[in-house]
């Protein structure tokens, strides 16, 4: 009995540093990984300001769009209540 009893704590005892060594080893990893991705991402810079005077593309497009409408609405195509929609719509209110 003596034997077995000595066997069992032995298996005991090298399950449970292989179990601390696995856990060690997977903490490391998770770190190295960790910092890979801190790395490999850097600091999102902030936009430029865009100077004062200056219009994107996509205002001039929305400019464009309005010119046209009041056209349409100078031609008596549209009415007052059609204009204002398709303006707050051109402008995304």
């Amino acid at each position: 009995m003596p034997g077995l009893l000595r066997g069992i704590a032995r298996t005991a005892a090298i399950a449970g540093t292989a179990t601390s060594v696995s856990n060690r080893v997977s903490r490391r990893q998770a770190n190295r990984w960790a910092e890979q991705d801190v790395q490999s991402y850097p600091e999102p810079q902030a936009a430029a300001p865009i100077p004062a005077g200056a219009s994107t593309g996509r205002d001039e497009t929305r400019i464009e769009q309005l010119k046209e409408l009041a056209d349409l609405k100078t031609q008596g195509v549209l009415t007052e209540q059609e204009f204002a929609a398709e303006k707050a719509r051109i402008l995304g209110q």
